[in-house]
């Protein structure tokens, strides 16, 4: 048997001050369909997500409420590492806590090389800062004195001495990365954006902060008046996650060599200058491969506005799933959320798509096709997989999710066309041995839609499966919902 191929996956680190909403359920989900693909085609899977738990507004939340930063992010961590459970993630998905002590000394240990190689210095300095996105920001990226992202928080002026990394140094080794490697940002336009911001000029970025000011985080190794700013510590959890800097081997297997890079990134719009920029040029300072490929998606809004915790306006997953299951959440994100640009979440357009497509749809073919099976078969069957049609594998190779299902779900409705016109169930009455032919081609093209299904509605894929192997009609997929 060949020796599986390494695929390595891993979805940003969401700060732990809040409950996790559906956008970033969104990114873990869409994460977790590439890997479940992956993993059905036999190659070794490494999927990575995790919690970012340092920095200036989770120590602000922990003294809100009265609790030292640790406790308030263990119990914050939970609730996203329930995650793994509620939206049924990959099996084997890797959890890492920027606070785990191995974190914090890849973090240190990052940090050094990319002092020794000249990239960090110290000076006096003044900025205009918003606490939501831990960013610095420039009058231009401001909207009437507010940061966009983050309306309801104040601007704040940072005057202070800290470390800074020499970022502009790597203007053009980005530039030429970038042109080395055409399809690095998917989709283009996002790619295209983070190119015009390199070439704009970059300014080195703060990478510490006061220790008296704010004492909650990584501290920056044999300064101990300087904690690391929350950019340059969660960034390394790509690789920390894979046991760097002591596993190598590890770390080559999956992260990849400069050679062949093999980390692939998911992250959403407001994280590209960071991940496509901030975190390449630290790899390049650190002489460390880089990242394969960033996939970044767009926001999910709720009436038009960005669904956020700052503005109030978020769907809980755990809701959605306890009235309406894993699978239906899964479908709706993968579906009627486009992979790349804004779309909206209401639960009403959610409902109308869970009765429409699931109710009405798949669950109702697959009572169809059950009931005349388990009526008129003697046994089950359990088609040889033959590999995937050329639309499903091309669309999820270019990262294409909702195209996809979109494609299965017209398989869904040509089925459901072929029941009608060749009505098996009057067939039968006439010519046994025909009908049962067409009712077991049913059988066989409702399995490979199951099979189809697996990295999306990996609970849905499994009840289809076994109600053919079994030959028998399965309960209701989904219910209606009035």
């Amino acid at each position: 048997m060949a020796e599986k191929k390494p695929f390595y996956i891993t979805t940003t680190l969401p700060y732990v001050n809040a409950a996790p909403h559906v956008g970033f359920a969104l990114e873990m989900v869409q994460a977790d369909i590439i890997a479940r693909y992956h993993d059905l085609i036999g190659d070794e899977v490494f999927f990575n997500t995790g919690t970012d738990e340092h920095g200036l507004k989770i120590h602000r939340k922990a003294i809100e409420e009265g609790k030292h930063p640790q406790e308030y992010v263990d119990g914050y961590a939970e609730k996203f590492r329930g995650l793994k459970d509620k939206l049924n993630l990959y099996p084997d998905l890797h959890f890492v806590r920027t606070t785990d002590v191995h974190h914090k000394k890849a973090a240190q240990e990052f940090w050094t090389l990319c002092f020794n190689n000249g990239d960090i210095y110290k000076k006096n300095y003044k900025v205009k800062y918003c606490v939501g996105c831990e960013l610095e920001k420039t009058d231009s990226e401001l909207v009437d004195g507010k940061c966009p992202i983050h309306p309801n928080l104040e601007i704040e002026i940072i005057e202070e001495e800290n470390y800074f990394f020499r970022l502009s140094k790597y203007q053009q080794p980005l530039l030429d990365f970038y042109k080395s490697r055409p399809d690095f940002v998917v989709p283009d336009f996002r790619f295209n954006e983070i190119k015009k911001f390199v070439e704009a000029g970059l300014e080195d970025f703060s990478i510490s902060r006061l220790t008296e000011k704010m004492p909650w985080g990584v501290p920056v190794p044999n300064d101990p008046e300087q904690i690391m700013y929350v950019w340059f510590d969660a960034l390394v959890n790509y690789i920390s996650t894979v046991g760097w800097p002591e596993d190598i081997e590890k770390f080559e297997r999956f992260w990849g060599t400069k050679e062949h890079p093999n980390g692939l990134q998911f992250a959403g719009k407001d994280q590209i200058r960071q991940q496509a920029a901030m975190w390449q040029a630290m790899l390049l300072s650190a002489n460390l491969p880089s990242t394969k490929q960033i996939i970044i998606h767009g926001f999910i809004t709720s009436g038009g506005q960005k669904m956020s915790k700052s503005l109030g306006n978020v769907i809980d997953p755990y809701e959605v799933v306890a009235e309406y299951g894993t699978d239906a959440l899964r479908y709706f994100l993968a579906r009627h959320i486009h992979p790349f640009e804004d779309s909206d979440f209401t639960m009403e357009r959610f409902k109308e798509a869970y009765n429409a497509d699931l109710a009405n749809g798949l669950g109702n073919l697959v009572a169809r096709i059950m009931q005349l099976a388990q009526s008129h078969l003697e046994k089950g069957t359990r088609p040889e997989p033959e590999g995937f049609p050329a639309e499903y594998t091309e669309a999820l190779e270019k990262f294409e999710i909702n195209r996809v299902l979109e494609f299965v779900w017209s398989r869904i409705q040509l089925l459901d066309q072929q029941i009608t016109d060749t009505e098996p169930f009057k067939v039968i009455k006439n010519n046994p041995e025909e009908g049962k032919e067409i009712i077991l081609a049913l059988t066989q093209e409702l399995y490979l839609i199951g099979r189809m299904l697996n990295p999306f509605m990996p609970e849905t894929n499994a009840k289809i499966k076994q109600a053919i192997i079994e030959n028998k009609k399965p309960e209701n997929l989904f219910v209606r919902k009035d």
